[in-house]
């Protein structure tokens, strides 16, 4: 029905497009990664179709949110649309940076054709407010690759099997995941356990000990009423984050500076049986050019804590249309094409990870890559980092604490935490947020 339907509104919005489509160029700032590339190719078949020119500007991942907030706050028109991190949704929407798309979010159902996930984290601001903000687009979350044959080798399967009394596999909890990163630790043999996030300038290493703190049944506060006293400094965490260290024991040399690339590396360089990161930077794990180890690779989603919760620390981005924008009403005509269920498809066969669920839910979509399973499997599964306006300080105060406990075992979780909250509360209380 949803598909008929769709078919009649493409025909609908093609007569209304025609007149004014051929005057039209729209920006969409985004930073440079392969999914920028996926949805200049999706914004080509666009233009083919309608005749408006959409053009995919990229910045480098270390000045996106810098040369982005420096145009909003200029109210400049350089872009019309950006695919935002999830974290700025808060800032960009109190700021009046981003356009309402409230109204275009329930006319076209995505509350019930995007993974809810996405849309409560991606979309929605103040939290369960039915305020929209942006359109689910790339979907993303942490997960890991492995090394299959380090895994399937005989020899290795018995030992661990002696050591550990049970068998050799991708792990289902986070004490397998210790065992196993404990196993392949062979420092004489430059071979390590584990890669993990550990880079403190910007989200690497939060998102990393959310991996923990989530599967662990911990939260990082209640982000309806910004409490953090005895949640974000709770036992769970405390053992989460005391897990998290106990893995940096394990990693490579020199890794108190890692995110996306140097995990990527641990296995293209055949350094690490496991590593993290974003399903995003996968493809080129089964590409034999760039990783000579492609076809002994295999993934799994972020493994279950303790007590059974199994969560994953939420990427991606949602696209919002820029207030500044002199192009709206081009930007909306696009925004209703990008969310059909056949552009959807178009979207995720071009490698870009979609957000709809009946996508998402289809053998087609699972089966096409060795890593599209896991990601489903984690995608109704994640949470996010806080996304109040002051989200960037709040991300530094967690580096700040967070970090020297990591990677260098200074003070205790305990003491990490117990200072975390603290500096928490007084950015709360300086912003004047309410702490019922």
């Amino acid at each position: 029905m949803r598909k008929g339907l769709a078919g009649l509104l493409a025909g609908i919005s093609m007569l209304a497009y025609s007149g004014s489509a051929w005057s039209q160029e729209l920006t969409i700032f985004w930073a440079e990664w392969d999914p920028s590339n996926y949805l200049q190719e999706l914004a080509n078949e666009y233009e083919k179709e309608t005749g408006v020119k959409v053009t995919v500007e990229t910045t480098p991942w270390s000045d996106f949110q810098t040369k982005a907030f420096t145009e909003f706050n200029a109210k400049g028109s350089a872009y019309d649309m950006v695919v935002g991190d999830s974290q700025w949704i808060g800032a960009a929407s109190e700021a009046g940076h981003y356009v309402d798309l409230t109204d275009f979010f329930n006319k076209h159902k995505l509350n019930e054709t995007m993974a809810p996930a996405t849309v409560k984290y991606y979309s929605e601001y103040p939290s369960a407010s039915g305020k929209y903000w942006s359109v689910p687009a790339e979907g993303d979350a942490v997960g890991w690759s492995y090394r299959k044959d380090w895994f399937e080798d005989p020899k290795e399967m018995e030992a661990f099997k002696a050591k550990y009394g049970y068998d050799l596999a991708p792990p289902k909890d986070w004490k397998e995941l210790r065992d196993i990163a404990e196993f392949f630790h062979r420092p004489d043999e430059k071979r390590y356990g584990i890669a993990i996030y550990t880079d403190n300038s910007y989200d690497a290493l939060v998102m990393g000990v959310e991996n923990a703190i989530f599967s662990y049944g911990g939260e990082l506060g209640d982000y309806a009423n910004y409490k953090v006293d005895g949640i974000v400094n709770s036992d769970k965490n405390v053992k989460a984050l005391e897990m998290y260290r106990e893995l940096y024991g394990f990693t490579p040399p020199g890794w108190a500076k890692s995110f996306f690339i140097e995990d990527n590396q641990a296995i293209t360089e055949g350094l690490a049986a496991m590593s993290m990161n974003y399903f995003a930077f996968f493809p080129a794990l089964v590409n034999e050019a760039s990783n000579p180890h492609a076809k002994n690779t295999g993934f799994f989603a972020n493994p279950a804590g303790p007590d059974g919760d199994q969560y994953a620390a939420l990427g991606g981005q949602g696209i919002s249309i820029v207030s500044y924008s002199q192009n709206q009403e081009e930007a909306f005509k696009f925004l209703e094409w990008f969310v059909k269920d056949e552009t959807q498809k178009r979207w995720a066969e071009l490698g870009g990870y979609t957000c709809n669920v009946s996508v998402l839910e289809s053998a087609e979509f699972q089966n096409a890559t060795p890593y599209n399973k896991a990601f489903y499997d984690t995608m109704f599964k994640v949470k996010d980092f806080w996304a109040t306006p002051e989200y960037a300080e709040l991300l530094i105060q967690m580096n700040q604490r967070v970090y020297p406990f990591v990677t260098a075992g200074q003070g205790t979780a305990k003491e990490a935490l117990d200072n975390l909250a603290a500096d928490w509360n007084a950015t709360f209380k300086k912003y004047n947020r309410p702490q019922n």
